[in-house]
This record gives structure tokens, sequence and C-alpha cells, in this order.
């Protein structure tokens, strides 16, 4: 079952917004809505899933509803029509009282402009959410600090807020919306106010954090860039519209329409699309145990001069090539002792910008690993290249 599960959600705003979407037609404009009926259309049949531990981006430009869709995830904007299922349970249905429990418990909001209390130090503005449940002082001001510590600002607990750049400012931010342990994270353009390096900074802050956490996290940006560095998937938005959802490697292989097409253009796809999206697969696997005579029989049946070594768990020990294996094998040597150990290894999720100049220090291509540190695949200087 889907953490969140959003079906035919629709947004307006106006006097009569129940009247007015029953009446609108399927390729109506916004801009003609809004002068005929007074009514503006936020979000028009939204429908999309989410699944635990996955960040869910949803792009799209000024006006095109984002952040009107991710204000209704926590019902800060009601639907006007359309269901929002969380673990199963409908939030619209939800009471004062239930709504008041998932916000405390379940989902937590970091907003673009930090939403921070000029008046309490860092310490306090992070443990506010944890004292209004009635946490303890301790308690919440530990919690904090251990937050605080997870983002980077140990150090900064009684540092008033007005003291702190724009990046620390947002990375309290952070740290409050996690502080109260929510399975759900509404980032509503948490990065977009800040300059370019602080910005990459706190992407990789938060994925460093989602690495460790494995937070359900719903991101709002206009970057492209961003949201194809930070989404498992992502959700374009035009008018008002979803018009595509996919993995930031099948929209940019399958763009749905002129829109998205263009939209998608200038990207740079080194930075956004992993090391996994180019691997190939090894062309010869030995393992440590079977020794040089195997080795070789491997290399002449696959037609390689190399193999890769590996263990029992497939973790990558090193390379051999078909002239060493040949020498071992008059010198009764092992695989061990004759092998390459200088192979440059890289996590799966890894940037293809970031393998760049790595490819200069190999004479071999670089190894692939997944989470267990199994190798998984190759990539190759060609490969490399043709991403450039």
């Amino acid at each position: 079952m889907p953490k969140i599960e959003v079906k035919n959600i629709s947004k307006v705003f106006g006097p009569s917004p129940k009247k007015v979407l029953s009446q609108l037609e399927k390729n109506f404009d916004k801009q003609d809505v809004l002068v005929e009926t007074s009514h503006a259309i936020g979000v028009y049949k939204a429908s999309f899933e989410v699944e635990e531990g996955e960040v869910f981006v949803i792009i799209g430009l000024s006006g095109s509803g984002k952040s009107t869709l991710i204000r209704c995830l926590n019902l800060l904007n009601k639907p006007t029509s359309g269901s929002i299922l969380v673990d199963g349970e409908d939030i619209v249905k939800y009471d004062r009282k239930e709504l008041r429990e998932f916000r405390r418990h379940k989902a937590a909001m970091v907003f673009q402009n930090f939403a921070l209390f000029s008046h309490k130090n860092v310490l306090d503005n992070v443990a506010f959410g944890l004292k209004i449940r009635g946490i303890s002082r301790d308690e919440a001001r530990a919690k904090a600090k251990n937050m605080l510590s997870m983002v980077g600002l140990e150090g900064y607990e009684e540092s008033p807020v007005n003291a702190l750049s724009g990046g620390m400012k947002q990375r309290v931010g952070l740290a409050r919306a996690l502080a109260n342990d929510p399975e759900i994270l509404l980032m509503d353009e948490a990065f977009s106010a800040l300059d370019p390096i602080v910005r990459r900074d706190m992407q990789f802050e938060l994925i460093k954090l989602q690495k460790k956490l494995k937070k359900t996290i719903v991101f709002i940006t206009h970057d492209i860039n961003e949201a194809f560095k930070l989404g498992d998937r992502v959700a374009i938005m035009k008018d008002a519209r979803i018009v595509q959802i996919g993995t930031p490697e099948e929209i940019l292989a399958n763009p749905c329409d002129d829109y998205v097409e263009k939209f998608t253009v200038d990207i740079d796809k080194t930075k956004v699309l992993p090391v996994r999206s180019i691997m190939s697969v090894p062309g010869c696997l030995t393992k440590i145990k079977d020794g040089p005579k195997v080795a070789l029989q491997e290399m002449k049946a696959n037609s390689v001069s190399s193999a890769y070594v590996v263990d029992e768990k497939l973790h990558l020990l090193g390379i051999v090539t078909l002239s060493a294996a040949m020498k071992a094998i008059e010198e009764k040597r092992s695989l061990a002792d004759i092998m390459h150990t200088d192979v440059i290894e890289v996590d799966q999720e890894t940037m293809i910008s970031d393998l760049v100049p790595l490819a200069t220090q190999s004479a071999y291509p670089i190894a692939v690993k997944d989470e267990q540190g199994r190798l998984t695949g190759i990539v190759t200087r060609v490969a490399i290249l043709s991403h450039l």
C-alpha cells in the first residue's frame, strides 16, 4: 500500500468552487476561467502515489499549481474535490482534532522562507513543536540538540536566529521539522531562497539525511536540476495539471509532449543521472577461491582479456588480466598474489559528473556496487564521455 495516495484532487479558489469545478471543460484555460468566473484553478484532477521512504518531487513554473498541491497534502488548502489517503485513511475527511494530530505526529512541513521565531534562539525554535506536544522541556531540548547535530549546527544552540545565514536558517527549519520524527516531510521550495553554493550544500545534506532516516518526502521546486538530483520520481505540472510522472531517466528518455521536452532540454544530465543508468554488466567474473586456471577459462569463454575477482558475497577484490593468470599458473601462484587491487569503486547512485575525474585516474573501468557492497556493474570511459 502506498504511503500517500492522491486521487483526482482539485482545488478551486473563489466563492463557488464546486459549481465552477463541475462546469469546467476538459481543455479549459486557467486565465479564461479566472476572467469569466472570478475563480482561480489551483489544481485540477491531480493523481499520484508516493511509496514509503520515497522522495517524490513536484516541479513546475510559477503558477503551475505545485505549491497549492503540496498544501493540500496537509490540508492547509482543503481540496475542492478528491481524496488523499495516508496509510489508507482519507485525511480530507478528518475533523479538527484528527487533523491536528496528523500535523503534529505524521506530517511536518518545511517552508521556503524558513518560518522561524525571531524572538527564540536556535534550540528553542527546533524544540518548539516538541513542547506543544506536551514533551518536557529537558526531553525536548535533548531531542532538539540531537537534531541540530544531525544537520550540522552543533554549537549554535543558543544563537539568535537573526544572526544566522540563509543556509543555516534553512537547516534550523529542517531540524525543527525532523525533531517530531514525522513519517512524512513536505518541503515547499525549501531551498529556493538560498544562493547556489548553499543550495547545493543543502541538497547534499538532504540526500545524506534521507539515507539515514528514510522519510517519505514530497518536495516542491521550480529547478529541473534540483528535481532530478533529489527525486526518486518526478511529477511535472503545467497550468494546474500534472502532465507527466516518472523517474528522471524515464522523463529524459521519453518526454510525453513538447512542453516536457522543452522543460528538460537544458538539463545537465551528468549531474542528475546516476551511474546505474549508464553502467554495463562486467564481461567476466571469477571467484577468488577458484584460482587462476578457472579465471583463465572464464576469460577465454567470454573472449575478454581481464576478469573481476569477487568473494562469495560478490564483493569486488580486484581485477586479473589474461597474461597475469597465465603467468600465475606457470609460477603456481594464487589470484590474490597477482590481481590488481587499485580498481575504483563507486556507489550506484553516484552522479555521472562525479566519475569524470575518477576516470582519468584508473587504468580499468570503474566498478559500481550496490547498497550491500556487491559488484553490480562497470562504467567505461566511453560510456562517461558519451554523456558529457
